[in-house]
């Protein structure tokens, strides 16, 4: 959501600080649990004053949805767009996916567990914005499937198998640990491709496609 006009660069410190307080609570204990009061005795607001800084509870749960959607969908437009072979572009995806489940571990919790909270056509609006970041995975696994790299199989269920060992791993995860993104992504996509194209991915050429499009896109 755009700053209103009038308001200054403090305004939105102060907004991010309440969406990012409002995650962790909600995280911790569940979005109908947590009340306005409590989001506004964290962050040292009134109720009135919280609500010139997000309007409504809802609000924070749209906002935190988007957190989560808006660079996964910006990240998923930008790889589709590569002139490269789709399992290198599904290990790419996989690597952003993971960090910015790294970088929003409250987010995703809530992102995951709390969305179907949302009303009627908050709810629509996020599904359908969900689905277009489904579909990026489904259409790159078909590719995939179409030039033979993997096996046919049900596009639905792959994109299942893809999703959900990328998707959980917010559950276990800790900030700081030994494995960083891009070796579980690594890890991830070698259990993935290997199963998907029967054995016969070239993981170790893949690796060194995935490290060339990396230091181009850095260059």
């Amino acid at each position: 959501m755009a700053r209103p006009p009038g308001h200054g660069p403090q305004y939105q410190i102060k907004r991010d600080e309440i969406i990012d307080t409002a995650a962790a609570l909600f995280a911790r204990n569940g979005y109908a649990a947590t009340g306005i009061v409590e989001i506004g005795e964290t962050v040292g607001l009134a109720k009135g004053a919280l609500y010139y800084y997000i309007g409504s509870k809802e609000n924070l749960l749209i906002e935190i949805q988007e957190r989560v959607l808006d660079p996964l969908l910006e990240i998923s437009a930008r790889i589709q767009a590569l002139e490269a072979a789709p399992t290198v572009k599904l290990r790419l995806l996989s690597e952003e996916l993971l960090t910015v489940i790294f970088e929003r571990l409250d987010h995703i919790w809530v992102y995951e567990h709390d969305y179907r909270q949302l009303s009627e056509p908050n709810l629509e609006r996020m599904l359908k914005r969900r689905r277009q970041f489904e579909e990026v995975v489904r259409a790159l696994l078909v590719a995939a499937m179409d030039e033979g790299v993997f096996r046919e199989a049900d596009p639905s269920l792959a994109t299942l198998q893809f999703l959900n060992m990328h998707n959980h791993t917010y559950q276990w995860v800790k900030p700081g640990q030994q494995w960083t993104a891009s070796y579980l992504s690594q890890t991830y996509c070698r259990t993935l491709f290997t199963g998907f194209s029967d054995g016969k991915c070239d993981i170790e050429a893949l690796e060194a496609a995935v490290t060339e499009h990396r230091a181009a896109a850095s260059a």
